[in-house]
């Protein structure tokens, strides 16, 4: 470990007797051994962060049977457009129609027109004769090109923050895409 060098440094000189000097050399191998030893025991005792990312399960064409698909009624249904400047593009119903725009502002954003239209749908659309419940709320999220990523994250935030039980990501239509570059004063189209 350490260890002390007694070679020189001694001697007679103008007949005084000095105190030999000795010099001390400390080995350092050991504790370089005792932190690699170290660092390798916690790097492979500690536990990494996992990556956190939202899970999309998306169903596979095969799965659908036409049988069990439901019946959707116009009443049931809202669609969500988000383009490429942070705006939210809303209309009721299966027909491009009346083109709202708002935004993610909280309470008084899309939040407000999700809630809104979960509360008409519960009124409005009755019971399924299929299944004897109530009919759910269906909302329809369209990505127009240019819209990012951080806005599709907002959006099912807000699906699950306002508890909408059926929610699907769609492409959008190009009547849509039209609507929306004409700034929404496009009224009534019938949708492909």
């Amino acid at each position: 470990m350490a260890e002390i060098d007694t070679s020189g440094g001694g001697g007679h000189k103008d007949g005084k007797v000095r105190a030999k000097k000795m010099s001390t050399k400390v080995d350092l191998t050991p504790m370089v051994d005792l932190a690699f030893l170290l660092i390798t025991f916690f790097m492979l005792t500690t536990t990494l962060n996992k990556p956190s990312a939202m899970e999309l399960n998306m169903p596979k064409k095969e799965d659908i049977d036409e049988k069990d698909k439901p019946e959707v009624m116009e009443c049931q249904v809202l669609n969500v457009l988000l383009d490429t400047l942070d705006n939210v593009w809303y209309y009721e119903g299966l027909k491009v129609a009346d083109l709202q725009k708002t935004t993610f502002a909280g309470d008084a954003g899309i939040r407000k027109q999700i809630l809104r239209t979960k509360k008409r749908v519960s009124k409005e659309c009755g019971i399924s004769p299929k299944t004897n419940k109530e009919r759910p709320m269906i909302c329809l999220i369209k990505l127009l090109p240019g819209s990012r990523y951080k806005n599709m994250v907002d959006i099912l935030d807000e699906m699950d923050i306002a508890q909408v039980p059926v929610y699907a990501i769609q492409d959008f239509s190009p009547i849509e895409k039209e609507a929306v570059d004409n700034g929404g004063n496009v009224k009534t189209f019938a949708k492909e």
